[in-house]
């Protein structure tokens, strides 16, 4: 008896094993045969990864059944993707990469198929964060404005907000660590709320995202891919630290990584302090100071039938508010008024494997806390903003060459007010959007689509008497939008891809559009809401030519945005509280404009890398004037110079940024023109190999002609407040 169940076990072992699917192989040099080391083998639906041997070879275990894709990457050589269908089976992939200067075909996340950027029906920028912030950007938002037709509102150096093709503030929907990320995001005066540190990569969606996304996405999304966990079975810590010369700034960064066969782990603390920013002509902008305390971790798990990844983020942000060039200081404590912000993101990302099938589960809680201070230690305003939110996707089985997917999101989410003051009441927020997409590709060809319908309920306390100047009502509101997209893309030739997206989005009413009633710091003005506000509905429009050869890519993207009740704020002539009074109203509005942009390096001078792009946009209401806040029309050139010295220095490169915005002549009745100015940058860097010990180095100059300028978008125009001067920055960055 005890015989035979010890032969049972040892069989059920030996099942087991077999059992599982593992993925293998050896990555060579196509021309040279050579094994490659370091290259990286990913697979970002899943999460997975590895890197190559001394021997070019690889090995991942534990891989979920079912069909997923995994990318080879390496610098210098072409990425090459595999679609790879796993059920209890070790799979041999060989794989030869071949030297190339073009960027990486990067699988994306943001769309719903994840597919790599080449099959993608819709065109999304996709950017590693490290190569955005090489140019010499301080936070996030700055890198981010380096990307052809993403521009940013700002006030100041710490506070800005991405502007995706003229649209910002709710009409842009942030998300970071796969969660929508609600922080009171219409307000002004106050930044995104996640520190650069952590992020990973960037994919940005030019246009209606609302058939994915729901509410807020009527302008575009900023989906933040957050870092990698290690490869798996390694350990690593690595430090970097940043010196910024004009705010006398530090940035000082830490991670640890580690990982087995199934359990991954990370944690990353960040601190960031600087002084006021020094303007051309050598005075500072007084309490324009900030400092930034963030830590980010993660934990997860994975075997052959589902996977889980816990994140979790809190974001310590304390900012001056400028107003003036005024007293001159050295000091890093921030002056009165003031911002006090934190933020807490939780994230809990899980996947179900069937045979032919999967299930993404994934919820997220966001906890923002608020606090604007006047002129003592007590905030005279502290809004505290809860929101829960789920997003439920199923992906049918592949039915011959189409591909659909089903879901459900939702939001559960309140406002509550801690303070004397109130910017917008008490509130709760229930949101629920369903949805289905689907995708059929064939040859060169793919066409994809899909419908939602979504609906919103707000309610509202009543604050104050109404016979008080800052009554609000109380409030009752439901909102719903269906919504549509449809898309096509084809390979003319080996060398020329088209796509044509029209998509529609809307935008439910903000609170602060909806129950204003007082003075709002950060803009300097009384604004007063309208509860009669409708939907934002638009419908756009997208055509994008791309060419890329060898040595050459070169693209042209175009699209007329169409906004049915497009909501804006505008003075009515009239004061209170001796601060002008502006009223919330809607009008018909379309935006038009695009991307035009090449990227050269000619063969055999593959070290040298031109790309130039001009971008453009433009506002107006219908029968009507132009519409606020829209970035000037802009042409940016960069030169880039890879070297190495095989020795001690690899990945080198020097790199020279002209940025040329042009007048902007077509402000809104309440603005001012903006003159022209030109930026030029330079940036310095690589990885160094000194006896044992290697780290990476960067220098970026920004602004290096020390020019004074103040953009169309910028909130301390109205103040006649310059943006920041000559900046160097210095980056070490150790792995230990």
């Amino acid at each position: 008896m005890k015989k035979n169940i010890l032969i049972i076990l040892i069989g059920l072992t030996v099942i087991n094993i077999f059992a599982q699917n593992k993925l293998s192989g050896t990555i060579t040099d196509a021309e040279t045969n050579e094994p490659l080391i370091g290259v990286s083998i990913y697979s970002q639906n899943l999460g997975l990864g590895t890197s190559s041997d001394f021997g070019g070879n690889y090995v991942i275990d534990n891989v979920p059944s079912g069909t997923h894709k995994f990318s080879f990457e390496y610098i210098g050589f072409k990425t090459i993707t595999k679609t790879i269908t796993f059920n209890n089976v070790i799979i041999k992939q060989n794989i030869a990469l071949s030297p190339s200067v073009l960027e990486m075909d990067e699988v994306i996340v943001s769309t719903p198929f994840n597919k790599i950027q080449s099959e993608n029906v819709v065109k999304v920028a996709h950017k590693n964060i490290k190569q955005l912030l090489e140019k010499g950007g301080i936070t996030l938002i700055d890198g981010l404005a380096t990307i052809p037709g993403v521009s940013q509102l700002s006030s100041g150096n710490s506070i800005g907000k991405p502007v995706i093709r003229g649209l910002s503030g709710n009409r842009v929907l942030v998300y970071a660590q796969g969660v929508r990320l609600e922080n009171q995001q219409f307000g002004n005066d106050h930044g995104l709320g996640v520190n650069e540190a952590g992020v990973g990569s960037v994919e940005i969606i030019k246009g209606p995202a609302s058939l994915l996304y729901g509410s807020d996405a009527l302008g575009g999304v900023i989906y933040l891919n957050p870092e990698r966990f290690s490869d798996a079975n390694t350990s690593s810590f690595n430090v970097e630290e940043k010196h910024f010369s004009n705010t006398e700034g530090n940035n000082l960064s830490g991670v640890f990584k580690t990982s087995s066969d199934k359990f991954n782990f990370l944690i990353r603390n960040t601190y960031d302090s600087h002084i006021d920013y020094k303007i051309p002509n050598g005075n500072r902008v007084t309490n324009s100071r900030y400092r930034e305390y963030d830590v980010k971790t993660g934990f997860a798990y994975h075997n052959e039938k589902w996977s889980s990844t816990l994140r979790y983020n809190y974001n310590h942000f304390l900012t001056g508010i400028p107003e003036e060039i005024g007293i001159q200081s050295t000091n890093r404590n921030p002056l009165y008024p003031k911002q006090k912000v934190e933020n807490h993101i939780l994230s809990l990302h899980n996947k179900f494997y069937f045979k032919n099938s999967k299930l993404d589960a994934n919820f997220g809680y966001i906890f923002n806390d608020r606090n604007e201070f006047s002129d003592n230690a007590v905030p005279n305003l502290r809004m505290l903003l809860k929101t829960l939110d789920f997003d439920v996707k199923y992906y049918l089985p592949k039915f011959k060459k189409l591909e659909s997917i089903i879901g459900v999101q939702g939001m559960y989410q309140t406002n509550t007010n801690k303070a004397v003051e109130f910017l917008i009441p008490d509130a709760i927020t229930n949101d629920i959007g369903i949805f289905g997409t689907s995708n059929y590709a064939w040859k060169d060809q793919a066409l994809q689509g899909g419908l939602r319908i979504d609906t919103r309920h707000i309610t509202t306390q009543a604050h104050l008497p109404i016979a008080d100047i800052h009554h609000i009502g109380a409030l009752d509101k439901n909102y719903t939008s269906v919504n549509a997209s449809l898309g096509y893309k084809t390979n003319v030739s080996d060398h020329i891809i088209v796509r044509v997206n029209l998509a529609s989005g809307f935008r439910v009413p903000n609170l602060a559009e909806l129950t204003s009633n007082g003075i709002h710091e950060g803009t300097n003005r009384f604004e007063v809401g309208n509860p009669d506000l409708k939907n934002e509905q638009n419908l756009q429009a997208d055509l994008d030519l791309s060419f890329q050869s060898e040595h050459v890519e070169f693209y042209i993207n175009s699209f007329y945005n169409s906004i049915k009740n497009y909501i804006f704020v505008s003075p009515t002539g009239a004061q209170l509280e001796a601060t002008d009074v502006y009223n919330y109203n809607q009008k018909d509005a379309f935006l038009y404009g695009g991307e035009i942009g090449f990227h050269l390096h000619p063969h055999p001078l593959d070290w040298f890398h031109l790309e130039s792009s001009f971008e453009s946009v433009t506002g107006k209401e219908k029968n009507g004037g132009y519409i606020p806040l829209i970035p000037a029309n802009i042409i940016k050139n960069n030169v880039r110079i890879e070297f190495k010295n095989n020795h001690w220095l690899k990945n080198g490169y020097a790199s020279f940024t002209l940025n040329q915005t042009l007048k902007q002549n077509k402000p809104s009745p309440f603005e001012t023109i903006s003159p022209a100015y030109t930026l030029m940058n330079f940036g310095l860097g690589g990885d160094v190999s000194l006896n044992k010990t290697k780290f990476k180095v960067a220098v970026a100059a920004t602004n290096v002609f020390n020019t004074t300028y103040m953009p169309h978008t910028s909130f301390l125009k109205t103040l006649d407040i310059p943006e920041m001067g000559r900046n160097i920055v210095m980056s070490v960055n150790f792995r230990i």
